[in-house]
């Protein structure tokens, strides 16, 4: 007899709805968030347990957790909704897994990967906050008409910028440049820690070969994606990326003379906006490197050969970038090192 269990977390207590096969709401549970509590809550309940919750800080603990004791624990993105409550989302989880209803799931990445994901986390958040206190110290002289350069990063050349500020600005500039020099150490430590552990992993070392993707790159992208067995089509994966093209047509079928006839008019409408930013970020800027580094690499003669036709450059480094993206995912798939001789001219694919 299968039993289907939601669940709706919070940092203290977790609700616990069970539903049976007909759709009947057997029990539920108001339980602490405990891992060993947990465990036996799920297990005093009989019979097939299969578990879902929903995608949020907790959840990768609770999928590790969980797991042994079910039959399958399915991690979703729910809709918004208004005025729930927590035994409500749990028997809505429940429901949702009984009657195939989910949306969205999220995929899981095994525990051997933890490390390197934790790692991937790390470097982007030092990334983010050296970026964010650059633009933050930037705007200090630009808010005063200054044209500054990167000298203002600099602490050695940073006290003769500083004094071209008024004085009610300099100890704010001051303090910003304290902030940076602290957090440019702990950035590069971050990415020492992210090439390290970047090392142990084989599959690492195989997609850094690709064109314009690196080992920081090729790190994010194995942490993020863990398996390409995910993507059974190269399509699929550029709509995971970010990079998949997004149409929409006003009519399938028109009439003409009295006879229906099929309209192949499909109308673009960009890009999809249900994706991995980090992944689109990785393949974009592997594109922009290609582009602006990699002068004699055939996908640079791609990318010209597509502005020469008129194509404009942001749509052609899209196309890089997906082009880019189709190759890791092959050579991931069949555990191959990049080869430039097999390159397939743009146009003859």
């Amino acid at each position: 007899m299968e039993r289907y269990i939601g669940l709706d977390v919070h940092r203290d207590s977790c609700t616990v709805g069970v539903v049976g096969p007909s759709g009947k709401r057997l029990k539920s549970f108001v339980v602490e968030t405990n891992g060993s509590a947990l465990v036996e809550v799920i297990r005093s309940v009989p019979s097939r347990r299969h578990i879902c919750l929903e995608e949020g800080t907790q959840s990768a603990w609770l999928h590790e957790l969980l797991s042994p004791h079910a039959e399958e624990v399915v991690v979703v993105v729910p809709e918004k909704r208004h005025g729930s409550s927590d035994k409500r989302d749990a028997w809505t989880r429940a429901e949702e897994l009984r009657t195939g209803a989910i949306v969205t799931r999220v995929y899981k990445a095994p525990k051997h990967l933890a490390a390197l994901k934790n790692a991937v986390r790390g470097h982007l958040m030092a990334v983010r906050d050296v970026v964010r206190v650059k633009n933050r110290l930037k705007a200090i002289w630009r808010s005063r008409g200054i044209r500054s350069t990167v000298g203002v990063y600099d602490p050695d050349t940073r006290g003769r910028w500083v004094s071209r500020l008024p004085q009610a600005y300099r100890a704010l500039a001051e303090g910003l440049g304290k902030q940076l020099d602290v957090l440019e150490p702990l950035r590069a430590e971050a990415e020492c820690s992210l090439l390290k552990e970047a090392k142990t992993h084989p599959t690492v070392r195989i997609i850094s070969t690709a064109p314009g993707m690196g080992r920081i790159r090729s790190a994010q992208v194995v942490a993020v994606v863990a398996t390409p067995q995910r993507f059974r089509t190269r399509q699929q994966f550029w709509s995971y990326c970010g990079l998949g093209i997004v149409t929409r047509s006003s009519a399938d079928w028109v009439y003409v003379n009295g006879q229906k006839e099929r309209r192949e008019v499909r109308q673009t409408r960009g890009l999809t906006r249900k994706r991995n930013p980090l992944l689109k970020q990785v393949f974009k800027g592997a594109a922009t490197t290609v582009i602006t580094q990699l002068a004699d690499h055939p996908l640079h003669e791609d990318y010209q050969r597509m502005i020469d036709s008129g194509i404009k450059p942001n749509l052609a480094r899209i196309t890089l970038a997906r082009r880019i993206s189709a190759i890791v995912l092959s050579m991931w798939k069949h555990q191959e090192v990049y080869d430039p001789s097999r390159h397939i001219v743009a146009g003859q694919q």
